[in-house]
């Protein structure tokens, strides 16, 4: 099932499943910002990822000693969720345990995603409570995908990523699905970088992010059109497009956790970049998104 939030500059439409944004729409000029899903491509939206970001080795792990699977960015992307609140601005989703994510993650928990609108300014957040008795470990993230105006006049490489503040960031290096953290160096996001194809063809950029407060732009001198990330709290962020199948897209990708380094010994306990509560603690994130097309009126600077 799918709901709507809608001001007078945008409208957004999630779905229980997975709890994903379906669209988001500039209500001026009609145009969409989420890349839709073509299939042949890349079949998701904005998937959320939960209760890991990336892919485990041999999709498993280890927990007190018992060995789980679970595939890349965990299940909450493909299972329903229920809609917990709505108001006119406002969507919160709800997610929790159940004797088949028991299975594959022993934990009991209440995961919630909310969509909040402010002008043309969409926080997208996210809630973890730990309802076990013993300390809980897991991942969090988002992975929005931003659809990029192309016609005969502006191609892809017509767009380039700004990160500020502008200075270089600490990428590591994806070897398959993995990290390697021993060859990790600075990215150049001092700069602006072109949005073309082979930016990807090792798979995404993946950045470390030392201190609070970056903001990812997608921008092109063509036209006013720009999409704003602000990634706010989040320690790390995934920079991803298709590759070699490539589309007219690319994903800003705000994570609270990482995929499994080269070296990794598989148990949970030791994995780099989750986060752990005590039983009954509460973990809360968000991020930001805004988006702008040229004569779009009552722009927030986001």
């Amino acid at each position: 099932m799918e709901y709507t939030i809608e001001n007078g500059i945008i409208k957004v439409t999630v779905s229980t499943h997975g709890a994903e944004i379906q669209s988001i729409v500039g209500k001026h000029l009609g145009n969409e910002y989420i890349w839709q899903a073509d299939p042949a491509v890349w079949g998701r939206h904005a998937p959320v990822l939960f209760p890991i970001v990336g892919r485990l080795k041999n999709d498993s792990y280890t927990y007190k000693g018992k060995k789980y699977e679970m595939h890349q960015h965990g299940f909450a992307r493909d299972m329903e969720f229920a809609l917990e609140e709505q108001t006119e601005d406002k969507l919160t989703f709800l997610l929790t345990d159940n004797e088949e994510t028991r299975k594959i993650y022993p934990f009991k928990f209440e995961f919630r995603v909310s969509y909040e609108l402010l002008n043309n300014m969409v926080k997208e957040s996210f809630k973890v409570t730990n309802k076990s008795e013993g300390e809980m470990i897991f991942g969090v993230g988002g992975h929005p995908g931003f659809a990029l105006p192309v016609n005969d006049q502006v191609k892809k490489d017509d767009f380039y990523l700004q990160v500020t503040p502008a200075k270089p960031r600490v990428q590591v290096p994806l070897e398959g699905a993995y990290l390697n953290w021993k060859k990790r160096s600075l990215a150049p996001t001092g700069t602006l970088i072109t949005i073309d194809d082979e930016l990807f063809k090792n798979d995404a950029m993946v950045l470390v992010m030392r201190r609070p407060n970056n903001k990812f732009s997608i921008r092109t001198d063509t036209s006013r059109f720009h999409v704003n990330v602000r990634t706010d709290s989040a320690p790390y962020v995934g920079v991803w497009s298709q590759y070699p199948n490539c589309g007219n897209y690319v994903c800003i990708e705000p994570w609270w956790g990482i995929a499994d380094l080269t070296d990794a010994d598989g148990d949970l306990e030791h994995k780099q970049g989750m986060n752990k509560l005590e039983a009954g603690e509460e973990f809360e994130a968000s991020f930001r998104m805004s988006f702008h097309s040229q004569g779009e009126p009552n722009e927030l600077k986001a």
